[in-house]
């Protein structure tokens, strides 16, 4: 298909869901139901007819959830990225509203405001760090190098890659074969080959980022393309195996993205040019799920929205492991 076949109008997009709050993952299933995560403390189901119910639990001492990744387990549990102010870790949900540590701390040291955890086919966990910076905003920056990957699995817990460029989400791909990462502020999407032990070989960049572009989302569709979500921009892209790059959908406030180009060369790009919505209908698009029947319908996660966004996609998407968990 051609560029042009890919092109997606606002106009074609409708809304599932109301009164989520920071819906930024979004998962589909086989059942048809949505879930994303949501800050008031938990996750979201959100059913085809729109209405939805909040899984929910509360953290020891009062301190508020904010899952900003999401996975859904066999049993149909959750763990969740928490990305507090000053502490994160990942935690097992229950659907009656049990809150547990799963992970806390990776070679003796606690985890920092933790982006994003998910689940191969595996069950293999795969948790990204995007900073250790202080506050985080101090790596919104083209030289930014302290992310990291942290994977949880029959051995344990352990850093197996370091040194990334505000690391986001991290999936592997449908053959099992490689771990994709998309670097924030480092503009990049990259790769990974995966060892039998669970260890990383050397990175890969598969695709680099121009102006406006800051890749938050990744997943793939069933002719082993991989779709980019980004962040200002509210852009959709789709890369080639060969790094080639399609637009698929974009609502863009050229000024808005402007100032933070200019903020991020300068290094001087902070919170506000990441809080405010500047598209027309998207607010900081975050993440995209392949959902519906055949998978033809891509939801879009967003960071400061309300509801998910849909659009017919014409290709399908790949099934992601938990596709029939939940």
């Amino acid at each position: 298909m051609t560029e042009r076949e890919f092109g997606i109008s606002l106009d074609e997009l409708r809304f599932v869901g109301t009164g989520l709050r920071r819906p930024e993952c979004v998962l589909a299933v086989a059942s048809g139901d949505l879930y994303s995560a949501d800050w008031r403390g938990g996750v979201a189901r959100v059913r085809p007819d729109g209405s939805h119910v909040l899984y929910s639990g509360g953290l020891p001492g009062g301190r508020p959830l904010r899952p900003n990744g999401i996975a859904i387990r066999r049993d149909g549990s959750f763990l969740l990225a928490d990305l507090g102010e000053s502490a994160g870790g990942v935690f097992h949900l229950t659907r009656s509203g049990q809150v547990a540590p799963f992970l806390e701390q990776v070679d003796g040291v606690a985890l920092p405001p933790t982006n994003y955890v998910g689940i191969d086919a595996a069950e293999r966990v795969w948790i990204t760090v995007s900073t250790t910076k202080v506050p985080r905003a101090l790596d919104y920056r083209p030289d930014c190098a302290s992310g990291f990957i942290v994977l949880a699995d029959a051995r344990g817990a352990r850093i197996v890659a370091d040194g990334l460029g505000y690391t986001n989400e991290a999936i592997v791909s449908p053959d099992g074969a490689w771990l994709y990462v998309n670097e924030t502020f480092g503009r990049r999407l990259s790769r990974f080959p995966i060892r039998p032990d669970g260890s990383l070989g050397a990175k890969e960049v598969v695709t680099r980022f121009g102006k406006g572009t800051f890749p938050d989302g990744l997943t793939f569709d069933a002719e082993g393309h991989v779709w980019i979500t980004s962040v200002v921009s509210n852009r959709v892209i789709r890369v080639a195996p060969d790094g080639a790059q399609a637009l698929v959908l974009e609502d863009c406030d050229p000024g808005h993205v402007d100032w933070c180009e200019q903020a991020y060369l300068a290094g001087t790009m902070g919170r506000p040019h990441m809080d405010r919505a500047a598209g027309r209908v998207l607010k900081n698009v975050s993440s995209l799920a392949f959902g519906g029947p055949d998978r033809r319908t891509a939801y879009l996660g967003c960071l400061l929205g309300d509801s998910i966004a849909a659009f017919e996609s014409p290709v399908a998407g790949a099934p992601p492991a938990h596709w029939t968990w939940a």
